[in-house]
């Protein structure tokens, strides 16, 4: 695939992964503390867990966000290359930062 054709895919579908991950982030904070769940409830170490999958889930949408910006940073080689490795690395925080934060939950007290 061309720089400039990987450029224009990266920027429309990190545009609706970004969606999503606030959607998906959204929903499931808005479900946790609806119910009356707080990161407060949990003991220490699982509490270190929940915050570092937190912040890697919000540093994850930034670089999702990052990528589907339809403005480019330097020429579109380098944008291309640049704009690939946010998404990936992005979604990889996603992932992981949200299964660390649900399993962080899971381990906390059930109320």
């Amino acid at each position: 695939m061309t720089p400039e054709k990987n450029v224009q895919r990266i920027m429309w579908t990190g545009t609706i992964w970004f969606g999503v991950a606030v959607g998906a982030a959204a929903v499931t904070l808005g479900l946790l503390f609806s119910s009356g769940w707080r990161p407060a409830l949990l003991s220490s170490g699982v509490r270190v867990l929940w915050w570092v999958g937190a912040g890697l889930v919000t540093l994850s949408i930034g670089l999702i966000g990052w990528s589907g910006c339809p403005i480019l940073e330097v020429d579109v080689p380098t944008a291309s290359r640049n704009k690939s490795l946010t998404m990936q690395l992005g979604t990889m925080m996603f992932i992981i930062g949200g299964a660390a934060a649900m399993l962080a939950v899971l381990l906390g007290p059930a109320s």
